[in-house]
């Protein structure tokens, strides 16, 4: 019966379990934001600086951090803050 019992247990909260979702850090941005929401973590990797992802996390439940898949010279088509001023 107690083996019974935790079969049932076990198949219940196995078909109770929701599909996630993969989690994809853009080898192209050097940080990412880390935000709590619904009880879980996502990422968003799509900062050029960290001071760009701290003005995005204000008010959030969100944190900065850098990218660990950041692939240096992978920023082609990313404009640097030096060409956004015209010094390039």
């Amino acid at each position: 019966m107690r083996k019974l019992t935790w079969i049932i247990f076990i198949s219940g909260a196995i078909l109770t379990i929701e599909p996630t979702h993969a989690q994809t850090y853009d080898p192209r941005y050097p940080v990412c934001m880390q935000l709590a929401r619904d009880g879980s973590i996502n990422w968003s990797c799509e900062y050029t600086s960290v001071a760009q992802c701290a003005t995005s996390a204000i008010g959030r439940a969100g944190s900065c951090v850098m990218n660990p898949n950041f692939v240096q010279g992978s920023r082609r088509g990313i404009p640097t803050a030096a060409a956004l001023r015209g010094h390039d």
